[in-house]
């Protein structure tokens, strides 16, 4: 397999572990944290909670190798466009890996409440706060940084015929859709969860697209990529 295949076949592989753990991962942290009383559903759940914060993480760091290794494949299109896909993925990176924070903190306070057999109103307060942060981020933050990360990678690729243009516009309108969910939920706009799905899934598809057409098909040549490794 030579260096173009491979590193095509590793980003490939990324996109589906990155879109694979953060769906996974981030459904099993929310059924967890969603429930009415949340210490106790932390308690009765807390493998689940672990393993979904486990593969928050496992997506955090896929974020990043997909990052570098567009870099090292897009700098010979435009450098400084790559450079910033590059700085944005690392700062969605950062986000989902602080994502993390508040449910392993709640684990601690389940475990006080297990201990004492009621919770104060300080561990109370410290609870919605919690949520309520990692809500703000995984709601803004991370989708704003995926969504201009993502504009950049399109019109990359689109540019540099890379991959097939279907996919660069297949993407470039996903993004669209996920940006205006996103802008939706901040202007307090109350959204069906069938709704969400709808603008959702172009994307999801598209990665999963994506990622499979890397491993099998590769990048269109001349590339000129070089080894990532």
């Amino acid at each position: 397999m030579n260096t173009s295949k491979k590193t095509a076949v590793i980003v490939g592989i990324l996109f589906l572990t990155a879109m694979i753990a953060s769906l996974v991962g981030g459904g099993l942290v929310e059924s967890v944290l969603s429930a009415p009383n949340t210490f106790t559903s932390i308690l009765e759940n807390e493998t689940l909670l672990v393993v979904g914060v486990l593969l928050e993480l496992v997506n955090a760091i896929a974020v990043i190798g997909i990052g570098s290794l567009m870099f090292m494949i897009l700098k010979r299109q435009n450098e400084t466009l790559a450079t910033g896909y590059l700085s944005l993925r690392i700062v969605e990176a950062v986000f989902c890996s602080v994502i993390v924070i508040s449910p392993l903190s709640l684990i601690r306070f389940s475990q006080a409440y297990s201990s004492a057999g009621a919770i104060g109103a300080d561990i109370q307060m410290a609870r919605v706060l919690s949520i309520a942060e990692r809500a703000s981020v995984t709601n803004l933050l991370i989708p704003v940084f995926f969504c201009l990360g993502a504009f950049l990678l399109y019109t990359l690729l689109y540019q540099s015929k890379l991959l097939p243009r279907f996919i660069s516009v297949w993407g470039g309108v996903a993004t669209v859709l996920i940006l205006t969910l996103n802008l939706l939920s901040i202007f307090g706009l109350e959204i069906g969860i069938g709704i969400s799905l709808m603008f959702a899934l172009p994307m999801i598809l598209n990665e999963i697209f994506m990622g499979i057409w890397l491993i099998v098909k590769g990048f269109n040549p001349p590339a000129g990529l070089p080894s990532p490794l």
